[in-house]
This record gives structure tokens, sequence and C-alpha cells, in this order.
């Protein structure tokens, strides 16, 4: 007996489109309401959304092993295959640990003191005052504050905070941080951005403020703390070197200074007089003094060495791209917040829409 095999496709399983589409089509005033509602919100958060402006600038750090990491055994390592990164032989910072730099608590607490200026304020003011005093989160600022932050400030009233007036270092050398501090340094975490492009060898800072001119004296004053920070940790020895080499240069001047003076009295008293004894008393002197010239005349040479190893290990950081005053603003991007919303309320309309449905087939299932 011969059967024919049932080829007809399995429609069960199958996604309808056809009916998902008439479904929706069905459902498109709930739909329309929905995303309605989304655009209004995103429109909204377009418009009270506070403008911001970003300056930054790209620097390509030179090392003692000429700017390119790993020196002269990157470019045959890298033939290779592999990869030796930015560790330096020499006591430097390499570019990847700048980003490690600027999110530490010293430099967040130098950046607070950043002098800026505004365009409402008629003064110059730091970065901790403008924060404090004069700065409006705006309307989105307020509701955020009220509604997500709610549950840190009823945290916070429920401690009492108390204010207390601390030193910036214990006795322990052990640095201190407020709550005030904590909340500018979380701020300042977002608006200050530091990347290291390991392909191309440059670094890049930016500063995000709500206006232009301030993004600018900002990103100024980060760049010149990070070169400061990272010229001050590769010539530490040459400048302990150099106060060592000045300190040792000076005594050496004194004393020879004095055996200088000492010989000069002596053959002023001693003109006429050509005894054994007093030409005996005159070598010594002499002897003293040219030993105390060559010494004098070592540690200067000394002391210039020192002050050339200071500058020859200070860093140079090349200019690629310098701070300029952003001419337009970096957000808010009002098209982009719109899509968005638009996006998340179609989504949401139409998970809303096939819930239901699925919804009303298990109720009928179960009323069966």
């Amino acid at each position: 007996m011969n059967t024919t095999p049932n080829t007809a496709p399995n429609t069960d399983d199958e996604i309808d489109l056809l009916a998902l589409a008439k479904t929706v089509w069905n459902q498109r005033k709930l739909v329309l309401r929905i995303v309605g509602l989304f655009v209004t919100l995103g429109f909204l958060v377009a418009i009270f959304s506070p403008k911001e402006f970003t300056a930054s600038g790209t620097y390509l750090p030179q090392t003692s092993n000429g700017g390119k990491p790993g020196g002269s055994l990157g470019g045959i390592a890298s033939l290779a295959g592999i990869n030796l990164g930015t560790v330096n032989g020499g006591s430097e910072i390499p570019p990847t640990l700048y980003p490690k730099i600027v999110s530490s608590i010293p430099f967040k607490k130098k950046m607070l003191n950043a002098p800026l200026k505004f365009l409402e304020i008629d003064e110059e003011v730091t970065y901790r005052k403008y924060y404090e005093e004069y700065h409006s989160p705006g309307v989105l600022g307020y509701v955020k504050k009220y509604t997500v932050g709610l549950p840190g400030l009823l945290i916070k009233a429920l401690k009492g905070e108390v204010e207390e007036k601390q030193a910036e270092y214990n006795e322990g050398g052990v640095m201190i941080v407020s709550l005030e501090e904590m909340e500018h340094f979380r701020r300042l975490g977002s608006q200050l951005v530091v990347s290291f492009n390991e392909k191309e060898g440059f670094v890049q800072l930016s500063v995000t403020m709500p206006e232009a001119k301030a993004s600018a004296q900002m990103a100024k004053y980060a760049e010149v703390l990070l070169h400061q920070e990272v010229i001050d940790f590769k010539v530490k020895n040459a400048q302990e070197q150099l106060k060592f080499t000045e300190a040792s240069f000076k005594n050496k001047k004194k004393e020879f200074e004095s055996i200088q003076n000492r010989l000069a009295r002596y053959r002023d008293r001693n003109q006429n007089i050509s005894s054994s004894v007093a030409l005996n008393q005159l070598e010594k002197l002499e002897s003293e003094y040219n030993l105390a010239f060559s010494v004098y005349t070592e540690m200067a040479k000394q002391l210039e060495q020192a002050k050339l190893q200071v500058s020859k290990d200070t860093p140079v950081f090349s200019v690629i791209d310098p701070i300029t005053i952003p001419a337009e603003k970096s957000a808010p991007k009002r098209p982009l917040i719109l899509f968005i919303f638009i996006v998340i309320g179609l989504m949401i309309a139409l998970g809303v829409v096939f819930g239901r449905e699925y919804l009303d087939g298990v109720r009928e299932e179960w009323n069966k």
C-alpha cells in the first residue's frame, strides 16, 4: 500500500504577517495616541534640555623613545604582530594612564578651582562657585532631581547632613573628600574626558560646559594641569639631583671665596717678606686655593649638567589640534531626541497592542 506523504506546510507555527498588520490597523487609534504621547514628551525634552558646548584638543606626547610607544622595538614588534603597548623603560607616565590622572581625586580637587567667565556673570568665578551659586539645572534638572534623585534626597535628609570644616589632609596624610566635592566630582567626571588612541599615539582631551567660552577655558585649564602632572613626574629625579647639586655648589663656592680672601690678605701682609716660613705658608695657601678652585669649577660644570638634564627630561607635547571656543552646541541634538522618542513610543504601542491581543486569546481559551 503506497502512502503519499503530507507535504502541506504546517501553518500553525508560522507568523501571519497579514494578521499582525490587521491587528495593528484595527488598533491604530491606540497606536497613534501612544506614539503621539511620546512625540510630545520627546518634543518637551528636546526643547527644555540645556545647551552644552564641547571644547577639545588633540596632542602627541613626546616620550624619551621619540614619542612612539614601545620605542625602536615597537616597529619591529608590530611587524611580528606583537603589541608592546605604551610601557616605557624610563620614569615616565605612559599616555594610557592619562585618563587615570584626570579621574584622580587630587586632579579633580585642582579642577574645582578653574577660573571661568560666563556671559551673565560679571566677575570671574571658579568651577565650584559657579555650580554652587549661579548654575540652574533647568526644568528637566529639577524633574530629575525630585523623581529619579528623590531617594538620594530622602536619605540625605534622614541622615541630617552636617557640614564639617575638615582639613585637606589629616594627620595620617589621607585626603579628605566632602559630600559637596563628591557631587562636583561626579559631574566633572561626565564633563571632562581624556582618551588615548593606541593605534595613532595621540591624546584627546574634551570638556563639556553650558557655555562655549567656559568650555574652552575649562579645557585649557585641564590641559595645563595634565601636562604639569606628567612633567613633574618625569623630571622629579632630575630636579632632586639639581637641588642637591645646587646646595653642594653653594657650599663649595663659599669655601673657595673664603680661601681666596685668605690668600689675598696673606699676600698683602707679606709683600716684602721673603723668609722660608712665609714662602712655605704662601705655598700652602696657594695649594688650598688651587684645590678649592678645581672643586668649585667641577661643581659649576655639574650644576650646568643638572640644569640641562632637567630640560632634557621635560616631556614635550606637540599640539595637533589646539583648543578653540566651539562655534556650535554639542547638545541637545533635538532631531535625534525626537527620533528616539518616536521609536520608543512605536515599540511600546506595538507591545501594548500585541500584548492585549495575546491576553484576549488566553482569556478566550480559559473561558472555553
